[in-house]
């Protein structure tokens, strides 16, 4: 007589039955992933606002603290002429940034405000506002659900 090797229905059912145990404590903690990849996307967002900023006002001032445009990467970036660093405009820090796929971009009061494309963008962005006096960097700031009480979800 030959015995057949395999598993029987009972090993299978319990693995099966092992699987969902683990898949139920797993699945909660995959489910958040979306919004937490949206925040995440958005703080290097604000880091690329503020370091391509930062590199605008290099330019402006090895230019001779003047121009009221500087190239980068062949494209005229608008600059303004109190605190050297790049307007809050679509000629102006927009263009530093100059791809913006998945995201979207605005004017708005003061500033000049990102978001994250398909969510509220109250809620989810980064707003560039100028400074106030001469040489004063600009105020970048991230609002999402990790902070300002933001939701990107």
């Amino acid at each position: 007589m030959r015995r057949q090797a395999g598993f029987t229905l009972i090993e299978l059912i319990t693995v099966i039955v092992i699987l969902g145990i683990l898949s139920a404590f797993a699945l909660p903690r995959f489910a958040g992933l979306e919004a937490q990849a949206r925040s995440a996307s958005l703080d290097g967002l604000g880091g690329s606002v503020r370091s391509g900023a930062a590199l605008a006002h290099a330019v402006w001032l090895a230019n001779g603290n003047t121009p009221a445009t500087i190239t980068m990467e062949g494209v005229a970036i608008r600059m303004d002429a109190t605190t050297g660093y790049p307007t809050p405009t679509n000629n102006g820090i927009r263009r530093v940034l100059q791809s913006l796929d998945g995201y979207t971009a605005g004017a708005v009061s003061g500033g000049y405000r990102f978001g994250v494309s398909g969510v509220a963008f109250t809620s989810c962005n980064v707003t560039y506002q100028l400074g106030t006096t001469a040489g004063a960097p600009p105020t970048v700031t991230v609002t999402n659900n990790r902070n300002n009480g933001g939701d990107c979800s």
